[in-house]
Parts: C-alpha cells; sequence; structure tokens
C-alpha cells in the first residue's frame, strides 16, 4: 500500500475481545474500516489475565477474524488497557524560563519536571497527558510555546497501570503473534470515537460501562479534567441476575440481553419468563417485573457512583453537553431515562463517529474502544509506520505539540 497505511486496534475487554484493522489513505486523517474481528473474552478478569492460554487463543481468535475480513495480515497493534488497576492522578511541573520566549525546549523541560514524582514500584506510566500551562500566574493557556514569561507551569494527569497486568496482557498480545505500537488506556481512546470537539469544550462525561468496570472521563474547557474507574459494570449485573432469578451466569446473561429493561413500568406483574426457551436445563417461570427490578437496581447504583466523581470534582450537574453512555453493557431499553433522572444531565447513547468502510459492523456503543484506538492512532502516532510516538514523556516533543494542536479547539 504504497500511499495507504494499515493499522489495527486491539480492545481486550472482560466479555469480548475486539480487533479492527483500518486504512488511512494519503490525505484524509479518519481510517477507513476494512476488517473486524470479536471473540468471547476467556481468560481475563477486572482486566487482569487470569489464563495466559485462555487469552492467547481469543486474541488469536480475534485477530484472524479480522484479517480474514481485511484480507490483509496484521503485524502491529494499538491496545487498549483498562481495568480497575488503572489509576490517574494530578501532577504539577514547573521551571524557570532561560530566554525572553518559551521554547519547544522550555515546554519538554516543564514535562519532565511533571513526572518527577514517586510512583509505586508495582506501577507503570501509561500516559502523560498536560492539560494546561501557567505563565507567571496566567492560567489556563493551552498552547504556550512563543509567549513571554518568566516561569513556566503545567498541569498534567498521570495514568498508570499496575506492572503485573500490563506485562500479562503484552505477553498474551506477543504470543498471538502480532506487536504493539502502543497501548493506550480506554479513558482516553473512548472519548476520541465518541465525542466532537464542541462537547469537550462546553463540558461533557463520557460514561464506558463495560462487563468488568465502568469508566468515566469528564472533558472541560477541550481537556481532560477527570478520570477514574468504578469497579461495577455489566457483570454485576449479570450476577445479580443469576442470584436473584436463582438461575445459571449463562441463562442470566441471556434472559438479561433479551428481556432485560432499566424501566421498571416496562412490565406488569402478571408478564412471564419462561426460561426453558433459553436454556435445555431451566423449566421455571420468572416474572418480567422482577427482572427489571434487579437491573434497575444495579444500574441505578452504578450512576449514583459515577454522580459521586462528579459531585467530587464538583461539576453534579454542571455539564453543559451532558452524559454519553458507551460501552456494551449501555443498550438496555431505560437505560437513558434512568442516567437522565439520576445524574440530572443530558444524557445520549455514544457510538462511533464519522466510521467510514464497513460501518454497519462497528455502529455499536461496544465498538467505542476499538474505533477510538484507530483514531488515537491516527491522530497521535503521527505517521511513524508503527513505531508510533507515544503520549508519554521522554518520548519526543512533536507528539505533545500534536496533542494541543488536534485535540484542543
Amino acid at each position: 500500500m504504497a500511499k495507504e497505511q494499515l493499522i489495527a486496534s486491539l480492545d481486550v475487554g472482560n466479555s469480548k475481545i475486539r480487533t479492527l484493522i483500518g486504512v488511512i489513505e494519503e490525505g484524509k486523517n479518519t481510517p477507513s474500516i476494512i476488517g473486524v474481528g470479536v471473540a468471547p473474552s476467556m481468560g481475563l478478569r477486572k482486566g487482569q489475565v487470569i489464563d495466559v492460554e485462555e487469552t492467547i487463543n481469543s486474541i488469536s481468535l480475534s485477530l484472524e477474524d479480522a484479517e480474514r475480513m481485511a484480507g490483509e495480515p496484521i503485524n502491529h497493534v494499538i491496545v487498549g488497557v483498562s481495568g480497575t488497576h488503572i489509576e490517574s492522578f494530578e501532577s504539577k511541573g514547573v521551571i524557570a524560563i532561560s530566554g525572553e520566549e518559551i521554547t519547544e525546549d522550555d515546554i519538554e523541560r516543564v514535562l519532565d519536571t511533571a513526572q518527577a514524582i514517586a510512583i509505586p514500584n508495582n506501577k507503570r506510566v501509561l500516559k502523560i497527558v498536560p492539560k494546561s500551562f501557567i505563565i507567571d500566574g496566567q492560567r489556563g493557556i493551552r498552547y504556550p510555546v512563543g509567549m513571554v514569561g518568566k516561569k513556566l507551569e503545567v498541569e498534567a494527569l498521570i495514568i498508570t497501570g499496575l506492572v503485573p497486568a500490563i506485562k500479562n496482557i503484552e505477553k498474551c498480545i506477543h504470543e498471538a503473534g502480532v506487536d504493539i505500537d502502543d497501548m493506550v488506556p480506554t479513558a482516553l481512546a473512548v472519548p476520541e470515537a465518541v465525542l466532537s470537539k464542541r462537547q469537550k469544550e462546553l463540558g461533557v462525561a463520557v460514561i464506558d460501562i463495560g462487563c468488568g468496570g465502568t469508566g468515566l472521563t469528564v472533558f472541560e474547557e477541550g481537556t481532560i479534567l477527570y478520570t477514574t474507574m468504578i469497579p461495577v459494570g455489566g457483570e454485576s449485573v449479570t450476577n445479580d441476575v443469576a442470584i436473584g432469578l436463582r438461575t445459571s451466569i449463562d441463562v442470566a446473561e441471556k434472559v438479561k440481553i433479551e428481556y432485560g429493561s432499566c424501566s421498571l413500568d416496562s412490565a406488569s406483574d402478571k408478564d412471564e419468563i419462561d426460561l426453558s426457551s433459553l436454556s435445555k436445563v431451566e423449566d421455571q417461570r420468572v416474572y418480567k417485573k422482577h427482572l427489571n427490578e434487579i437491573i434497575e437496581a444495579r444500574y441505578h447504583e452504578i450512576f449514583v457512583l459515577v454522580k459521586d466523581e462528579l459531585r467530587r470534582i464538583n461539576r453534579d450537574g454542571m455539564l453543559p453537553a451532558g452524559a454519553i453512555l458507551t460501552g456494551a453493557a449501555v443498550k438496555l431499553p431505560g437505560i437513558i431515562d434512568l442516567a437522565r433522572n439520576v445524574l440530572n444531565l443530558p444524557v445520549q447513547i455514544g457510538f462511533p463517529l464519522e466510521a467510514n468502510g464497513v460501518v454497519e459492523k462497528i455502529d455499536d456503543p461496544s465498538y467505542a474502544t476499538a474505533y477510538g484506538l484507530l483514531l488515537w492512532a491516527t491522530r497521535f502516532e503521527s505517521g511513524t509506520g508503527g513505531k508510533g510516538i507515544h503520549l508519554n514523556i521522554g518520548k519526543g516533543w512533536q507528539h505533545i505539540k500534536g496533542w494541543f494542536k488536534k485535540i484542543l479547539p
């Protein structure tokens, strides 16, 4: 492909492993999807590998599925990292300006000082995101190169992951036969897929409800304000259904998907579900309203926890662009109304935006991470032919510069 670049993303989730293959055509900044692969995730829990062989097999199946559709082999992937072991915290750096004008070297120096903090030995820095700069007390500066001042400060967000968890995922991916271009926290990838620049500027929360947990990322004035992981997700809902209906996990997942709702008014007191239609070993009948009560209670808890996080950063009910729900566990009827009532914000479902190619295959909230990873690679890997310049300190100024020019309005 002389004038085209092939890129691939791998979303290693707790329930499914999704692979996307895209082509970046010359002169375009949005990938065209040519391959989609999905396989059950059998060896992970809460974002961590619990069975190496199962994880390798699941990754291989997903990769092969996408390669078959695309008709192209995959050698490199950009990987999404998630799980309750992912943490973020704010850091600040400050330097004295040596010359009259702030240069790119000054930016690199101040970002170096922002990472000069004590990080536990079992943690790895995945990304350092510059939020804004301060020049001689003047706050809210986005791109300070060329400005005049004597003291330059930076406010940055440092995202870390547990070293063993990351190394185990890396090992499984390498054993599946592909190299890793970059490992990107899903908190950074998902917003790329579902948010517009205007939403980021106004103030918006992305609520990514996956199988093992719920990711929350808040944007304001064009940049990330806050991100965290809540250890409650779709798997918790399924477990509740299994316990409440006294059935197996597999049947609970099926009945949740086929009959479940977050609205208590969607079923009458007499509506019943025959579980024998979902499994040969089941013979009981359950009330649909009872199922919905179980589901609604757990999703209500998730949104209350999100609301608590927003209150912690003084953004409870204060985001003009509202909340965007995405992830595999947001497709139940009634979830928008429930979220709107709890969060007191405008709410909508987030689908991958501006997708090209086999769009019908990824027109689903569950593909937000995989597509967001492709967009990340397109916007921030700087055409390095698969090597990638990461948004890590010490990896090069051009990537930091690209962050401000491409993300901030």
